[in-house]
């Protein structure tokens, strides 16, 4: 008889608070563990087997690009059949385990990273940029990922008894929740750990296998959480790990006539490419492939008059510039009514000026961008933000031997401007003035994207206007638009933003199943 885990009520991962000096001590200890293992070889996983290849990926330090985190094996077509084989053959025994079973998998693997939290944490200060908040963030919410999602395949396999169906005499009637089959799942570098977990975790609690292909400046982390699935004794073949490139594996694999469904984070380009992809019925294909695509954003936080304007430019700083913009719903840019305007922007650059550049391991405000590519296209559109608007702060590169750029603020921009309509994905903000806040509303809404967004008001009438007509699927009330907890804000986005699949819900999990219902003469 299995012995499961006693299910207490789900509750979010509190953060570590690094005002204390022996929390502080212990994430160095991380850190010098974690540099300890630096420049390591990762093979993939395809099954039961762990396959080095000669190609690799090189994970650098982006704070510090002398530093190797590690290299990691590339898979290619090959051996991303290999993969889709194995997948497929474990899917027959796996989508035949109960939902408790396999939930109790996720409760241990929660357990487990909880207890190492600090060396994830470590991990991604190093790979990703991270300063100590925001890596002890991320894992916290892959901890909430794998607690809420468990959780949420329990309750769905308990349906008939918790939600029944109507009855008719004469007659039997359920429903229930079945896997898919194998899915591909492709994670962004920006919450490496959480959202990797997220989309691979929901995809196997709820009966699936995977195809994990870790985004290529952030594979180190994502090989830790597959180790530690193997770790817990999730059976191989669930989780396959294939780094490899887009336009080789990840095409592949999208057009692939046995692939059921793709998990996808990332851009608007990447996610319509694939998309367009995944629609198109390959020879031999039986299904319509599930595409849930979260594709980013330009959020935007509003500002009336009736504001508490301090309050109000804190969450712009912080929304605009935590991780270095490197956010989906980052607040990259502020629409603020006139009356207020220069008063905001004041504030908000006497914020902005206090963030200072440095090594993330030593746990400064801002940090670098991921890599090269990122930081030339940041360095372009600030050029193109100084033809555009007035600059007030930053504006350049910082120093460091990494991808650093000043926080940057442009005041006097245009709603028109490519800087209020062009995703940066860095550390530039835009501030643009509306006559009232009915005209600041219209100017937040005018955009392809709608994730996040933040209204700062203190007037009922326009707050519920607000709650209305601010098209997002993330709306805040007073604070900050970055910052969505598991199970409390479940987090998905409307128009070139995504599918709007509000990860961390309670109904994600429905993407990744199908319903069945039977009914039986009785």
């Amino acid at each position: 008889m299995n012995t499961f885990t006693k299910v207490s009520p789900y509750a979010n991962e509190p953060f570590t608070n690094f005002g204390l000096e022996e929390n502080v001590k212990a994430m160095q200890a991380a850190i010098a563990k974690v540099k300890s293992e630096l420049g390591r070889e990762y093979p993939l996983y395809i099954g039961t087997e762990k396959v080095v290849t000669e190609a690799k990926i090189t994970s650098i330090n982006p704070g510090n690009v002398d530093e190797i985190i590690g290299f990691v094996s590339k898979a290619d077509q090959k051996l991303a059949e290999k993969a889709m084989n194995v997948a497929l053959e474990t899917f027959e025994t796996w989508k035949k385990v109960p939902a408790r079973e396999r939930a109790e998998y996720l409760f241990k693997a929660a357990a487990l990273m909880r207890d190492r939290k600090h060396e994830f944490s470590a991990l991604m200060i190093l790979e990703s940029g991270k300063n100590y908040v925001e890596a002890d963030v991320d894992t916290a919410e892959a901890i909430d990922f794998i607690e809420f999602y468990a959780r949420e395949m329990i309750r769905l396999s308990q349906i008939n008894e918790t939600q029944p169906l109507a009855k008719i005499p004469g007659e039997n009637n359920q429903i229930s929740y079945i896997p898919l089959g194998v899915g591909v799942i492709i994670p962004p570098w920006n919450f490496p750990l959480a959202i990797c977990v997220g989309m691979t975790i929901a995809a196997v609690v709820s009966g699936n296998t995977v195809l994990l292909k870790p985004a290529s400046t952030t594979p180190v982390i994502a090989h830790k959480f597959v180790a530690l699935m193997e770790e817990v004794g999730l059976p191989a073949g669930v989780i396959n790990f294939i780094p490899g490139s887009g336009a080789e594996v990840g095409d592949y694999l999208t057009t692939h006539p046995k692939t059921r469904f793709i998990s996808f984070t990332g851009s608007k380009e990447i996610g319509l490419r694939i998309n367009k992809l995944a629609a198109d019925v390959a020879p031999g294909q039986i299904w319509i492939k599930r595409v849930i695509a979260e594709m980013g954003g330009k959020d935007g936080i509003v500002v009336d008059e009736t504001a508490d304007l301090d309050a109000a430019a804190s969450a712009i700083v912080a929304s605009a510039f935590g991780f270095q913009g490197q956010k989906c719903s980052a607040g990259s840019r502020a629409i603020i009514v006139e009356s207020v305007y220069d008063i905001v922007v004041d504030k908000v650059v006497a914020l902005t000026n206090q963030l200072q550049s440095g090594l993330p391991e030593h746990n400064f405000a801002a940090g670098p961008v991921i890599d090269k590519g990122s930081y030339d296209k940041i360095l372009d559109y600030i050029e193109i933000g100084k033809t555009e608007g007035t600059l007030l702060a930053g504006g350049d590169k910082a120093e460091g031997n990494g991808y650093y750029i000043q926080p940057t603020v442009f005041g006097d921009v245009s709603g028109k401007a490519r800087v209020m309509q062009e995703e940066i994905f860095g550390p530039v903000l835009a501030i643009a003035k509306a006559k009232d806040w009915k005209e600041a509303i219209a100017m937040y809404n005018d955009t392809e994207f709608g994730l996040t967004g933040s209204y700062f008001s203190t007037n009922e009438e326009r707050i519920s206007e607000a709650l209305d007509t601010v098209h997002c699927g993330n709306l805040y009330i007073n604070r900050k638009c970055t910052g969505a907890l598991v199970g409390v804000h479940p987090f998905g986005g409307f128009n070139m933003s995504g599918t709007d699949s509000k990860a961390g819900g309670y109904d994600y999990l429905m993407l990744l199943t199908q319903a069945k219902l039977t009914s039986r003469k009785i």
